[in-house]
């Protein structure tokens, strides 16, 4: 069973993120945020999040296979494990590893850049519908409140979605983190 301990863990978290997820849209969260959006930007960051996640699962796999390659000491390993281990030196094998893993890091950035994007963007629309030249007419102030609280909402959701995202994505980058390091570890004991 500890064969694929790494798998194991990535999905335990994300079955947990997914259950945290549904809760959210049983209780018609995710219909309020997608309603508040008019940007649909939050369409974006949920469609960059499931790359990143699926970016994560594949390397997360590739991993823990090469870890039980590398436990196994079996004459067939990845083709991936090979090209570490002809690497000279640790550091070198460390930094391939981390190039292989920084594009699931640099995802979950990106995450939190397109909901500061969607925060501008409700800013625009809020500030957008008012009029400083009609503010003192009575009849003008119900649509730039209206106005306002549409841009407001994109803002803060937008935001919110960005960076929930990013911390899911961050957690499974953190685990394969940690899963390369195991790696780099037992390729240096044998």
């Amino acid at each position: 069973m500890t064969e694929y301990l790494l798998v194991l863990r990535f999905a335990l978290l994300n079955l947990f993120g997914a259950a945290a997820l549904a809760t959210v849209y049983v209780l018609d969260y995710v219909d309020m945020i997608v309603a508040a959006d008019g940007t649909r930007l939050v369409y974006l960051i949920a469609g960059v999040f499931l790359v990143g996640l699926m970016n994560a699962g594949r390397l997360v796999w590739r991993t823990s296979r090469e870890l039980n390659s590398e436990r196994a000491h079996s004459g067939n390993m990845p083709r991936h494990l090979f090209a570490l281990r002809r690497l000279a030196t640790e550091h070198e094998r460390e930094r391939q590893l981390a190039a292989e893993i920084a594009p699931v890091r640099n995802t979950a950035n990106l995450l939190v850049v397109l909901g500061l994007i969607g925060t501008v963007l409700g800013f625009i629309i809020a500030l957008g519908g008012v009029d400083p030249r009609t503010v003192s007419d009575i009849t003008a102030i119900g649509p730039m409140v209206s106005a306002l609280i549409r841009g407001m909402s994109t803002a803060l959701y937008t935001t919110l979605v960005g960076a929930v995202l990013n911390v899911w994505l961050m957690l499974n980058y953190n685990m394969l983190s940690g899963g390369c390091v195991k790696l780099l570890n037992a390729i240096d004991r044998s």
